[in-house]
């Protein structure tokens, strides 16, 4: 079998982890942790897991539940070693998908006041990432193998919340100055390479 998976399927193994998780835990796990470091649905979550047991690394079985059965999926010793493979590569920098940054790049080609509006917009979603950081560090709790770990990964989410608080400051004071609503350059700046 290939180690070489995608970075979501990777980011399922983790979720599954050594005790194993349900079909509705990864996608509570997926949904409510997205905000802070990962893009996709609950459902796109599942998905993986399913192929992830068709190709071998992890396995599959039913369980009854409250209103149906459900399906538990556990890691096999093929997900474990293509994990601890992938642990041991070298982290990279996050490609980020960032479109209030992209907003403020092209600024130029649309109405600044509308930027602003957009940016104050993400301000405010601020606040609640920070509450998700609150649950999911009690919650850490409740993890003994994974606390420190958890705790540490949620100090990186509290500052790259306050970095964006800091940011958005520093965009609209300097979009807000008369300086900044000088005439526009003739050709636009190249995109930053």
């Amino acid at each position: 079998m290939s180690t070489d998976l995608s970075p979501i399927s990777y980011a399922v193994l983790a979720l599954v982890g050594r005790n194993g998780a349900s079909g509705p835990e990864l996608v509570e796990m997926a949904t409510q942790a997205g905000p802070l470091f990962w893009t996709g649905g609950g459902s796109h979550v599942l998905r993986v897991a399913r192929q992830l047991a068709a190709a071998g690394y992890l396995a599959a079985r039913t369980e009854p539940a409250k209103t149906r059965p459900r399906t538990v999926f556990e890691m096999t010793p093929a997900g474990h070693a293509a994990f601890r493979e992938w642990l041991a590569r070298p982290s990279t920098y996050p490609r980020i998908q960032h479109e209030a940054a992209i907003r403020l790049f092209a600024s130029d080609l649309g109405d600044g006041d509308a930027v602003l509006a957009s940016l104050r917009a993400l301000r405010e979603e601020l606040p609640a990432l920070e509450a998700v950081c609150d649950m999911f560090e009690e919650r850490a709790r409740g993890i003994p193998h994974r606390t420190r770990a958890i705790v540490l990964e949620l100090s990186l989410a509290r500052r790259l919340v306050q970095a964006h608080r800091e940011w958005i400051d520093e965009v609209e004071a300097e979009l807000s100055s008369p300086d900044a609503r000088g005439p526009a350059p003739r050709h636009p700046p190249d995109a930053p390479g």
